[in-house]
Parts: C-alpha cells; structure tokens; sequence
C-alpha cells in the first residue's frame, strides 16, 4: 500500500508520500513529507510492526526526535497485557506505562493503567446487548492526590 498527496498552500505547496509494506505477520511503513517553498523535507516517520496469534509489537520514530514502541500479549482468554515506551529528544521526555485488562465474564471487564507520571486510569466496561457496551472510566492523578483535579468520565459505545 503506498500513496501520496498533494497540500496547496500560497507559500507553496507540499507533498506527501506514504509506503506500507506486509509480509508474514510483519508491516513496515514509512511517511515523509517534503515542502516546496523551503525545498526540503519537512516530516520522517517510520513504523515497524509484528503480530502474532497473542502477540503485538509496535515501534515508531517520527522526524529524528521521537521513538517509541508498545508491547501488547493476550495472557490468556481473560487477561490482557501492554507496556509503552516513548522518549523525546533535547529533554528529560521519557514516557512509561504499563496496563492491564481482565474479563469477569464474556460481559463485562476491568482494565488499570499506570504511567511514570503516576496518572492511575481505571476503567469498567459492561456489555449491555452485542452492540451496545457502557464504560466507567477515572483517572487519578497520583502525585496530588489529595489536591483534586482527578477525572470520571462516561462511555456508551453502540455498533452499526
């Protein structure tokens, strides 16, 4: 899968290309960008993937000053783990998190995350038909607890 496109603007246009390629569980893309006016590529990115059966690797660099990757692996038919990993360059920007998802039963599931800024997520999602799903979601923050600022939110989820 490739393509390109095309963003015209009065300074000049610029022009953008993507290529994916696939073969046997791995996928390896690339996206640049080049713009006209200042006659030089503006954007590099690449993803390089694997997906096994309960399996998934991700890794992604954007432009020489981000990397990242994620882990995820289904533990078992309740249990689902993932660990993330990102850091930016010219600073102290590393980012860690790991998470969690565990099925009560073929309805309902919990999931936790937690990142290296101690923001704590939680979460509850229950199936009320196959197509209509309710989520209870909170995110604390770990560092100011006792300050507030903390989030709840909502979800209903119907499919078409």
């Amino acid at each position: 899968l490739n393509g390109t496109s095309l963003d015209l603007d009065f300074s000049g246009p610029t022009i953008y290309g993507w290529a994916v390629l696939a073969t046997e569980g791995w996928l390896a893309g690339y996206r640049t960008s080049f713009d006209t006016a200042r006659s030089k590529l503006s954007q590099n990115n690449f993803a390089l993937g694997h997906q096994a059966a309960d399996f998934q690797l991700h890794t992604h660099g954007s432009d020489s000053t981000e990397c990242g990757g994620a882990i995820y692996q289904k533990v078992n038919k309740k249990t689902e783990t993932s660990i993330n990993l990102s850091w930016t360059a010219g600073g102290n920007n590393a980012c860690f998190g790991i998470s969690a998802k565990y099925k009560l039963d073929c309805r309902t599931s919990l999931s936790a995350k937690v990142n290296n800024a101690s923001l704590i997520g939680l979460g509850y999602t229950q199936t009320l038909r196959p197509e209509v799903k309710l989520t209870l979601s909170a995110l604390i923050d770990g560092k100011s607890f006792n300050a507030g600022g903390h989030k709840v939110g909502l979800g209903f989820e119907l499919e078409a």
